[in-house]
């Protein structure tokens, strides 16, 4: 029984729990990437040298409409005390993603074993600390100092969406995973586009770029705080959830109760599964895309289409919330179809998913065949971000849907492979387009149409929606032909282990 003041708590909360940590677990995602973003900006305002630009003949070229808005005044940069070249600014601003992608596996291990709540929520803060503490590192020990910082910082994020897939596996029923990984994940795309804001607003009228810092550093520490009071990593141990709402949670979500034997991670069947390596497939494919976007399109309007730098700050949010918009319009759909029998899980993943690749994949096209005609290459690539927001209905959930019990590992191994794309994107659409002609961009577009469509092929053949009989052997058992040994921790084995060690005691 709960206790009477637990249930007075209770009765202040107008929604149930389970879409407070929704909430909170779309406000950890927009925390990670206001805080991995903020430096795209910033470092513009801390260098003090200027591109040299170069004339190339491109015979595509468009108008430049830049000198009549500027009229051949350059901004000042009153705080640009830095002078690193293109390469080190290159070279600091990814290094955020190789500490990201180390640190994926050994979170989705403490997630695990720990639960989600801390992993996620001391990542975070390790984060914002880091960001608070940017403007003296990089002052006192320049470039090198903020680039071992920025790996610090990935390391610190590193464990978000492995610790956040644990955490909606205990506390999301299946008919709703498709709506509450839209809310969460759509974080990001409000992070991108807050975090652009924010930084150019704090840097406006000759503010320093130190603020920026402050202000995304203080707002990580001030998350941290909500979510330690108003989350917990399962049902079973939240301090003021519902009677009716932990019942609800413990009869419909496979992973809610988590007494229960836990097995090590069965990476001898995860990497044998023809289904996780489709997962796999699906979310290289996406980064692939979103990163050319998120990268890149900014570089595609100046260079390209010829915006003036203020249109072109307007115009590259605008993809991010056509995603977000369409993000919970997809998830609600999904879950709608699921719920009422329509299609399957399996059946929902998938359609997501091609709209998620084939859709984008097809719209960067059409925008680089647009040529010059600005408003039609700006609307495919709208719309090119708005159907990629499917992507959090299908291949983004389909972790949950494989392995509840072990989410936490699989969406590390997963998205740590993954993140590779967003390593490799920017410095191979930087070799395939030296001059920035259309024809060279035309070229890094076709090889991302081939990725997107050549990777959803994959996931349509060999995808799957059910749990899978290695996430649960004592349930399951071992399929017939499995020839690889076992996978958990026989009680058997353990008793057999003690006798042997009591045997050798006693001689």
């Amino acid at each position: 029984m709960i206790p009477r003041w637990r249930r007075t708590i209770t009765k202040l909360f107008l929604i149930p729990q389970r879409y407070v940590l929704g909430i909170m677990g779309l406000l950890a995602v927009c925390n990670a990437y206001t805080m991995r973003v903020c430096l795209n900006l910033a470092v513009t305002q801390m260098v003090n040298n200027t591109k040299t630009e170069e004339s190339h003949y491109d015979p595509d070229a468009c108008p430049d409409d830049s000198e009549l808005l500027l009229n051949g005044t350059t901004s000042l940069k009153p705080h640009a005390i830095f002078d690193w070249s293109e390469s080190t600014q290159g070279l600091i601003l990814s290094g955020f993603y190789y500490g990201y992608a180390l640190t994926h596996v050994p979170g989705g291990y403490l997630a695990e074993k720990y639960g989600g709540k801390w992993t996620l929520g001391i990542g975070l803060l390790s984060t914002a600390l880091f960001t608070l503490l940017t403007p003296f590192v990089v002052t006192t020990t320049g470039a090198t100092g903020l680039f071992i910082l920025r790996v610090l910082q990935g390391m610190g994020e590193g464990p978000t969406m492995p610790a956040l897939m644990i955490v909606l596996a205990r506390w999301v029923p299946p008919h709703e995973r498709s709506r509450q990984g839209a809310l969460v994940f759509g974080g990001a795309q409000i992070g991108n586009i807050f975090g652009s804001f924010m930084s150019g607003f704090l840097m406006a009228g000759g503010g320093h770029w130190a603020n920026v810092f402050y202000f995304f550093g203080c707002f990580g520490i001030l998350w941290f705080i909500f979510w330690s009071l108003l989350c917990s990593s399962t049902p079973n141990t939240h301090l003021f959830i519902s009677e009716e709402e932990l019942k609800y949670l413990n009869e419909t979500v496979t992973s809610a109760d988590t007494t229960s034997v836990r097995d090590p991670v069965p990476w001898k069947a995860i990497v044998r599964s023809v289904p996780v390596w489709a997962l796999l497939f699906a979310a290289v494919g996406h980064d692939w895309g979103y990163y050319t976007m998120v990268t890149d399109l900014p570089k595609y309007m100046t260079d390209v289409l010829k915006f003036n730098i203020a249109t072109t700050g307007t115009l590259t949010a605008m993809p991010y919330l056509a995603m977000w918009t369409s993000s919970f319009v997809f998830g609600w759909a999904c879950d709608v179809c699921v719920k009422r029998g329509w299609h399957s899980i399996k059946t929902g993943r998938i359609i997501h998913t091609t709209i998620a690749a084939t859709g984008p994949a097809i719209c960067i096209i059409l925008a680089s065949y647009a040529g010059c005609n600005r408003f039609a290459a700006v609307g495919y690539f709208i719309v090119s971000m708005a159907l990629m927001g499917g992507f959090y209905s299908g291949m983004k959930v389909n972790a949950l849907d494989l392995a509840p019990n072990y989410a936490g590992s699989l969406t590390a191994m997963i998205n740590g492979t993954s993140t590779l794309s967003g390593i490799i994107t920017p410095y191979l659409i930087g070799i395939l387009t030296p001059d920035s002609t259309l024809a060279q961009w035309r070229v890094a577009f076709w090889i991302c149409f081939v990725v997107l469509v050549g990777t959803n092929i994959v996931y349509i053949i060999w995808a799957d929606g059910k749990q899978q009989w290695w996430d649960d052997v004592r349930q399951y058992g071992y399929p017939s032909d499995w020839k690889h040994g076992p996978l958990k921790t026989s009680d058997d084995d353990k008793e057999k282990s003690k006798q042997k060690e009591a045997t050798a005691t006693n001689l």
